[in-house]
């Protein structure tokens, strides 16, 4: 064994670049300062410093989305630093996005002693994780490291949290432990006898529908769905926050179901005999676990990388435990003699062809509207018109992302990044920062809302600082729009805390160091668009919209009052 040896915090970072680590967000503090240390050494490492760890927990969030390696976030401080990682861990959880958290903790012989800034980590973050590890010794510290990337990456990805008390930062270990990159295994493809039974069903089917989720962006299938669309004439809806699963124009793309889609997706699953739900959990967003949206009748064939997902929510005639590319390519080889033009099928399709383009036509005609204050769907028609066709949206919950989620010109997956199920407001500004790191030669464009950008407004510092030219299109309705929507339509008008006083935010930007635009009018803010993504800077776009057009959302939750 050599006999050399190097520091913890040196080690630590050599894990790092051994799981291939190019980018680190972080929020810089005593407990892991030897780590930091060391970065400043490691010149083909990035470290992107934040002004909130639930800020950056989100970047890594976003970054681990779009390159579909672990986003990764070292926090500074153990107690007080490390709790403020909670809710971007639980979003990430949510999401099922790959994240790697280093963080401190507590001195071994001061845990368990009520110490100063002691937290217990451990249980802190069980439920908000896909694993919590804390490294007992100093020689470990790599070999935890390395094992976090292999969780977070595997199977249903997930955020992994890695607890090192600070005093193990002060030791040497030797140098000559394995440094071996974690592997990532195939994903599993589905049995001949499984792609049979699939394609009898088709073939006995009168009204199928393909219903996708995220299982198609993680695949990185969305050529190959197209292709299969196509094959088969069989048109594909999405699950909510999933409408980039293909592009936008596709014609057999009808978009998302439920109360955040459309009603032609919606009436394509109400009405069909089979849905292929595939790489998706039949989520609450989609069908609040009712069949609302699903036609009870349907028989399911679901498709899902987890087992445990396999008809959870509705009872599945065929469950199948596969990769949703992996079995994609299976299903086309076999059934390419179809003829797609004389299936029972064809003639609901042309309806279905018809209802889409009208779906759009509105679309068009209300983000043709004028007048001010504007409706939101002016401001999503504009960006329609101006953003590029390799662009990245951010969304927030609340009503901007209820109102957005199926309008957006998404056409190169991943290009929608959305809070899922979490829920939580204050992620998308965050996001498209993180996004913007993953993916430098796409736009990276955040949609919220005026009070969710509030809780998040301290990072644009983060984008003037670390020169990340993420643009941010704040739409100001002096609400918190859902809610106030609530009030209004269950509650007799009877507001109260519903209403939000914002700075003008473009200046705020302005002042510190990026470019800000404030568009009044209609066709301004396409404009101020095509100027921001032509400068390169971090840019922010503060425009007023109609706090009459918040929708309710919750209808499921909630009755009216006499």
């Amino acid at each position: 064994m050599s006999t050399k040896k190097m520091r913890c915090g040196v080690a630590a970072v050599e894990a790092l670049r051994a799981a291939g680590v190019t980018k680190v967000f972080g929020l810089m503090g005593s407990s892991t300062l030897e780590m930091y240390d060391a970065l400043y050494d490691a010149k083909d490492i990035e470290y992107i410093g934040v002004r909130h760890e639930n800020c950056g927990m989100h970047m890594a969030d976003a970054y681990g989305r779009v390159t579909q390696t672990p986003g990764v976030f070292i926090c500074g401080q153990a107690g007080p630093g490390s709790a403020n990682m909670v809710l971007g861990l639980a979003q990430a959880k949510f999401a099922y996005s790959p994240v790697v958290a280093i963080t401190g903790l507590a001195s071994t012989e001061h845990l368990g002693r009520d110490a100063f800034q002691e937290i217990d980590q451990n249980t802190l973050f069980l439920p908000v994780t896909k694993r919590v590890m804390t490294v007992p010794r100093p020689k470990r510290i790599p070999e935890f490291i390395l094992e976090a990337f292999r969780l977070a990456n595997s199977g249903r990805r997930g955020p992994v949290v890695v607890n090192i008390p600070r005093d193990l930062f002060n030791h040497e270990i030797p140098v000559g432990w394995p440094m071996a990159a974690p592997a990532s295994g195939r994903p599993p493809a589905a049995d001949p006898a499984s792609l049979a039974e699939i394609s009898k069903l088709i073939l006995a089917a009168k009204r199928p529908v393909i219903h996708a989720g995220a299982g198609i962006k993680w695949s990185r299938s969305s050529a190959k769905l197209a292709a299969l669309a196509t094959q088969l004439q069989i048109p594909v809806t999405s699950s909510a926050g999933h409408a980039d699963i293909l592009p936008v124009d596709f014609e057999l793309h009808a978009g998302g179901v439920g109360p955040r889609g459309n009603p032609v997706a919606s009436q394509l699953t109400r009405e069909a005999d089979l849905i292929i739900a595939l790489g998706t959990r039949l989520g609450f967003n989609t069908t609040f676990y009712k069949y609302t949206d699903i036609s009870a009748d349907a028989k399911i064939i679901h498709i899902d990388v987890d087992p445990a997902a396999l008809g959870r929510y509705f009872p599945a005639a065929l469950a199948i435990t596969a990769d949703a590319g992996a079995l994609i390519d299976g299903l086309a080889a076999l059934m390419a003699p179809i003829a797609a033009g004389k299936a029972p099928w064809h003639a609901r399709n042309e309806a279905y062809f018809k209802q889409r383009a009208a779906l759009w036509a509105e679309r068009e005609a209300s983000g043709a509207r004028s007048g001010t204050p504007m409706h939101p769907d002016v401001i999503y028609a504009e960006v329609r018109k101006a953003a590029p066709r390799n662009s990245i949206f951010t969304l927030d919950a609340g009503t901007t992302g209820f109102q957005a989620t199926d309008q957006l010109p998404c056409y190169e997956a991943p290009a929608l990044l959305t809070p899922l199920d979490c829920g939580m407001v204050g992620f998308s500004y965050s996001a498209a920062i993180g996004a913007k790191v993953g993916a430098p030669q796409r736009a990276a464009i955040s949609l919220m809302g005026d009070g969710g950008f509030g809780m998040t407004m301290g990072e644009m510092t983060t984008a003037v600082a670390s020169n990340i030219p993420a643009i941010g299109i704040v739409m100001d309705n002096g609400t918190w729009g859902s809610e106030i929507a609530y009030q209004r339509d269950f509650y007799q008008e009877r507001y109260i805390g519903a209403h939000v006083h914002s700075p003008r935010f473009d200046e705020v930007m302005k002042l510190t160091g990026g470019n800000g635009y404030h568009p009044t009018a209609p066709g301004e803010t396409a404009d101020a668009l095509r100027d921001a993504l032509k400068a390169g800077k971090p840019a922010i776009i503060h425009v007023k919209v109609d706090p009459a057009a918040t929708i309710s959302f919750r209808k499921d939750a909630l009755q009216k009052r006499a």
